[in-house]
Formats: C-alpha cells, structure tokens, sequence
C-alpha cells in the first residue's frame, strides 16, 4: 500500500514544501510530525484513514526532508509554519480539514487552532499538551529553572553545536537512539552530547525496522538536522510575537492522546495539569482523552492501529 502514496512539491508561503497524501475522501486530515521525523511517521494513519474514505496528507514540515530549509533561526516562527500550512490547504483547494499532531506537529496544531480555527474542524493532538503563554517568563528561561542547563531543549540553543554532536554520531546512529528511546524522564544530556547519541540500543524496538531508520537516516543525511533544531531555537522568539494571544483558549473540538510512559508526560507539572483541569480551562473543547499504558513517545508508531482508530473513532463524529 506505501506505493499507492502520492509523493508531491508544492510552493506555499515562499518555500518549497513536499507532501506526501492518498485517498480520495470528502474530508480532509492534515497530519503534522515531530522532531527528528517526517511525513513518514504518519505512514500507518495515512493508509489506515484512506481506506475509509477520508484524504490523507502529511507534509514535510519547513525544515524537515524534502522541504525547503531557511538557515535563519528567524524563519521558524510559528507565524511561518502555520502560514506554511494555510497556503499548502489553499493549494490543495481546501477550506478546512481535520488536523492531527505529534511532538512539534502537537505545538504546530496548537498554534494552528489559535491562529485559524475556522480552518480546522477538528484536533486530534498527540504527547504534548497545550500550554498557554506565560505572562512574564520565556519558555528556554522556564525550562532552565525548571530542570536544568542539561535539559535538552536548553543543550539545543547554541547554533551549531548540536549538529556537531549530530554529524559525530553519524545520522544512523542519531536516529536509532531518538526512535529507540522509552526513556520517560525529561531528556537531560552531557555537554558533550554525541556521548549520548553514540549509545544506541543493540536492538530496534519491534515496531521500529532497520528500513524505517534508513529511511530517516537518508532524508536527514542530505537535509542535516539544522532546520528540526531551528524550531527550539525559535521558542523564545515565539513567546515574544504571541504576546497578543495570552489567555487565549483552543476554540475546536479536540481529543488528546498520550503514553504514559511519555517523556513528556513526565515534564514538571504536566501530569498534574492534565489531571487537574488546568488543561480542560484552556482546552474548554477537550472531548476526549485518552492515556494509553505502557507506551512511550513515538506512539503513531509504536501502536499504529489503536493510534489510527482513536483518530478515526472521533473524526467520524463530525
């Protein structure tokens, strides 16, 4: 079935975008992907959407695979990204679509949701909540006091000294380690940071093939990691341009999923946040949620069918 997807580029926003999509359905899902991933990471959703009648598309996020990559850290604002996406749903002729997220694609739909919501029917978000703006304290600043200078969101900042880790490592190397890890801790790292991504597991999880990382491994071997780590690089940046939208609510239907043996599940206060209502008064459209046990970050791929279901179950509602 991989053969039947669609494999395109598209100019959208000043860029070039590739975007990979199958079926012929009514309704539309956008799929957006995380770090270090790509549209790749949807493959089962996709197939397992467009077999009951909706149209599948994931993109290469803007500095992902075959889509283009702005050197400047400045060209990774969410006001990019989301602008990225509403050219490429113009492109396709569409008005709104369903929109479902992982990891950075999480924060992207967010940012979607707040910026354009009549573009959006519905959200399916996966592993990271919505966190609204803090008033007065930037995101890279917040994570230091909360966990650290190691905390790998903080070892990313400097311009150029995660790629070297990265290239010392080797790209294979890189992607086996991230993909492999059921680590639910926050991620904190050694300064030199290639000691940790030269320790990959012996064996790939089950879900995971060696011609699933070879195939990460060759579009990152020829994109570099740059344009992913332009993202966290960008988060203080973001905080300064979203001042207008602080307090502001997700105003769509959503259904959130998360493993509870997710890293990020297991961040200062996120538990207690999700359990407490603090995400559901930010979130007042929050249908469903669903904690999904034993399962760690790369859920869409680690539990491709219960994934792709649970996305199903809600979309059909609408």
């Amino acid at each position: 079935m991989m053969d039947q997807i669609v494999h395109k580029n598209l100019k959208v926003n000043g860029i070039n975008m590739h975007v990979a999509e199958i079926g012929q359905g009514p309704e539309s899902v956008l799929f957006l992907h995380g770090f270090p991933e790509l549209w790749y990471s949807w493959r089962h959703q996709m197939l397992h959407l467009s077999a009951r009648g909706y149209r599948a598309i994931a993109p290469d996020l803007r500095g992902y695979g075959d889509t283009d990559a702005p050197p400047s850290v400045s060209s990774y604002t969410m006001f990019h990204i989301v602008g990225d996406l509403v050219a490429l749903l113009d492109a396709l002729g569409l008005e709104r679509v369903f929109l479902v997220g992982h990891d950075w694609g999480a924060i992207v739909a967010w940012s979607f949701c707040l910026f354009r919501p009549d573009r959006i029917k519905a959200l399916v978000n996966t592993s990271v909540v919505f966190q609204p703006r803090h008033p007065s304290v930037k995101p890279i600043e917040g994570c230091r006091a909360l966990i650290g200078d190691a905390f790998y969101m903080c070892r990313f900042q400097e311009p150029g000294k995660a790629e070297e880790a990265f290239a010392s490592a080797g790209v294979t190397a890189v992607m086996r380690r991230f993909l492999s890890t059921r680590e639910s801790k926050p991620p904190c790292l050694p300064e030199d940071m290639s000691l940790f991504l030269k320790a990959p597991p012996e064996a790939l999880p089950s879900w995971l093939t060696e011609e699933d990382v070879s195939y990460y491994a060759s579009k990152f071997q020829r994109s570099g990691f740059t344009g992913g780590l332009n993202y966290y690089r960008a988060m203080d940046l973001n905080w300064e341009l979203t001042a207008p939208w602080t307090g502001s609510q997700i105003k769509v239907p959503v259904k959130f999923i998360i493993g509870n043996m997710d890293l990020t599940y297991h961040f200062p206060g996120v538990k207690e946040y999700i359990e407490n209502g603090g995400f559901k008064k930010h979130v007042p459209l929050l249908e469903e949620l669903v904690v999904l046990e034993g399962v760690a970050h790369f859920l869409t791929q680690e539990k491709p069918e219960e994934v792709s279901h649970h996305i199903y179950d809600f979309i059909k509602k609408f």
